[in-house]
């Protein structure tokens, strides 16, 4: 990160008067969207279903999941009693919206399916669905 300023002074008090802020950040994760056989994204059929505040939402906290090293579990959350599937959270106003998907190779998370969370417990189907994905797409690599 490289920061560059000029400060003005007058008695006691300094005064910031420019700031340039160049930022190069190294991704700690890398998002991609889960392909069918036939080559459909069921995350970009989601996304597209959402309004425009709320996908803009989900694309926010995606980001937070690729830059941050360390993520609260508010935004990123491994499921237990799965094959390792991982969980984007997302609340906007009363709407919560769940990404569901793996980590391979440590810094590659591959999003299998979206949904819109209705209950406090994660849809147990939607879980399946995204165990299924994960192994297809193992297999087809």
């Amino acid at each position: 990160m490289d920061v560059h300023f000029s400060v003005v002074s007058w008695g006691t008090s300094l005064h910031l008067t420019k700031v340039h802020l160049r930022v190069n950040i190294a991704l700690m994760r890398e998002i991609i969207f889960y392909k069918t056989v036939s080559g459909d994204s069921p995350i970009e059929c989601f996304l597209d279903s959402l309004d425009s505040k709320q996908a803009q939402k989900v694309v926010w906290v995606m980001k937070i999941v690729e830059e941050l090293e360390t993520l609260p579990t508010t935004y990123y959350k491994k499921l237990k009693n799965t094959d390792d599937i991982w969980e984007i959270r997302v609340q906007q106003s009363n709407n919560i919206f769940r990404l569901l998907g793996f980590q391979e190779e440590g810094s590659l998370v591959i999003l299998t399916n979206g949904f819109t969370k209705k209950t406090q417990k994660t849809p147990k189907n939607e879980i399946i669905l995204a165990e299924k994905r994960k192994k297809e797409y193992l297999e087809r690599k």
